[in-house]
């Protein structure tokens, strides 16, 4: 028995075992004739066994005796209603409690309680063989001297199928039970990833907002400045006292705008800390990241009601990159091409380089729009957009700014061509080596594999 408390969900698990082990036993075959022909094989000790496994906080005899009695009551239930009297059909079924009783007995013993059943799944096998085994002659026993009050020999033979017996009955449990909860692990795995990926997006889009965020610092530090020269100049021009309190009023601005900004950088300085010190798990080859950037474009391209295809080509072999920047500007390149197409069009994503040169060739190319040559060079340009939205609002005209501005702070070329008549093409040229998991976490982690 487990130290953990008893949940509503073990006594409900316990009353489903009440219910179902009972009825699993009513298949049945009977593999001895004689005195012992009412001893039956059906499928109520797999299935008991399923629940001795999974019913670990409640003592194992406990369960045993609840099984036991269950079985015993349910049979004699039966028999009576087929007209058979209540001594004869006590007598009959009495040592059906004493074979789940003694085969939960075997399960009691502290070696096969303290340690978790994964860590000794042969063990259980074996054991619950033995269990099977010496329940069954219990109840043999117990049939012979309860019922019949003579002496019914038991030879070898009987005792060669009883074996058998066990162990095809505990190895498809044990199999059943296994597969189950293999199943049960990979789904956990998948909710494990779906989750991982669902944050490493978050993180990637916090590193446009950081970008925002910063034009937004250095805007506030300069209409505090702007502010501050107002006041100094209205102050000493000023000759009456309503003049006085304009220029007062302008400093209360002042200051007003200096606690935003004072308050931006504190958001500011841990979005920051958020984006740059990153774990060893944030680095991901470049296949697995644009797998990821493609599942989340998907969804966006559907909710826009837009019918878009994407091809990848990227090799398997690259090293491990940072995810969130790459992600990042991918996202914003991809979301843009997506927003630029009207109703339907392709995406192709590229990616070569990454190992010898150590340069990382990144080539986005959509059908279903284009840019005419003439607003070509204003496309990166601060605030410049061509797309408005449904209710004719216009984009901020953020996103490739940001995407030049990241890709030239890692020491990177952008450039973006059209044929003015329905493709999109843009290269980017990145240097790896910011891009790269450092050295020393590498070395971290090999050390940590060993």
């Amino acid at each position: 028995m487990n130290n953990e408390k008893i949940t509503r969900q073990d006594w409900m698990v316990l009353l489903f075992m009440i219910i179902l082990v009972p009825l699993a036993g009513e298949p049945k075959m009977h593999p001895f004739s004689g005195d012992f022909a009412n001893f039956r094989v059906s499928f109520g000790s797999p299935v008991f066994l399923l629940f001795l496994i999974w019913l670990s906080n409640f003592p194992r005899l406990f369960t045993g005796a609840v099984a036991g009695i269950a079985v015993m009551l349910f049979r004699m239930g039966l028999d009576m209603f087929y007209g058979v009297e209540f001594p004869a059909a006590l007598i009959e079924h009495i040592p059906n409690f004493f074979y789940y009783f003694i085969y939960s007995l075997f399960f009691a013993l502290p070696q096969l309680s303290r340690k978790s059943i994964y860590e000794q799944a042969l063990g259980i096998a074996f054991w619950a063989i033995i269990a099977e085994i010496f329940a069954s002659v219990g109840e043999l026993a117990a049939m012979n001297a309860i019922a019949y009050q003579q002496a019914e020999s038991f030879t070898l033979g009987m005792l060669g199928r009883l074996v058998l017996i066990a162990i095809l009955r505990c190895f498809f449990i044990l199999s059943f039970f296994f597969l189950f909860q293999l199943y049960n692990t990979e789904m956990r795995l998948a909710r494990k990833t779906k989750e991982k990926d669902r944050l490493t997006t978050l993180i990637a889009g916090l590193y446009e907002e950081v970008f925002e965020l910063k034009n937004s610092l250095q805007n506030a530090e300069d209409i505090t400045h702007d502010c501050y020269n107002v006041y100094e100049r209205l102050k000493n021009a000023a000759h009456t006292p309503e003049d006085e309190a304009i220029a007062n009023e302008v400093l209360r601005i002042a200051g007003q705008c200096h606690d935003i900004k004072k308050n931006q950088q504190r958001i500011y300085a841990g979005l920051q800390e958020l984006t740059l010190n990153r774990r060893v798990d944030d680095y991901l080859p470049p296949h697995k990241i644009v797998r990821l950037m493609v599942h989340t474009q998907k969804k966006y391209a559907r909710s826009l009601q837009k019918e878009i295809f994407f091809h990848v080509n990227v090799p398997t072999g690259l090293p491990p990159l940072h995810s969130f920047m790459l992600l990042s500007i991918l996202n914003n390149l991809t979301a843009n091409a997506i927003e630029a197409i009207k109703t339907r069009g392709t995406i192709n994503i590229t990616i070569i380089g990454g190992t010898g040169d150590g340069r990382l060739k990144i080539t986005i190319e959509n059908t279903g729009s284009f840019i005419p040559p003439r607003r070509l060079e204003r496309v990166f340009t601060p605030g410049y957009t061509t797309k408005f939205d449904s209710t004719g609002k216009a984009s901020s005209g953020v996103g490739l700014t940001y995407v030049k501005h990241q890709t030239e702070t890692l020491g990177g070329t952008i450039t973006l061509t059209s044929d003015g008549k329905d493709t999109v093409t843009c290269h980017l040229d990145l240097p790896c080596q910011k891009l790269h998991k450092p050295a020393k976490e590498i070395n971290y982690e090999y050390n940590a594999d060993r």
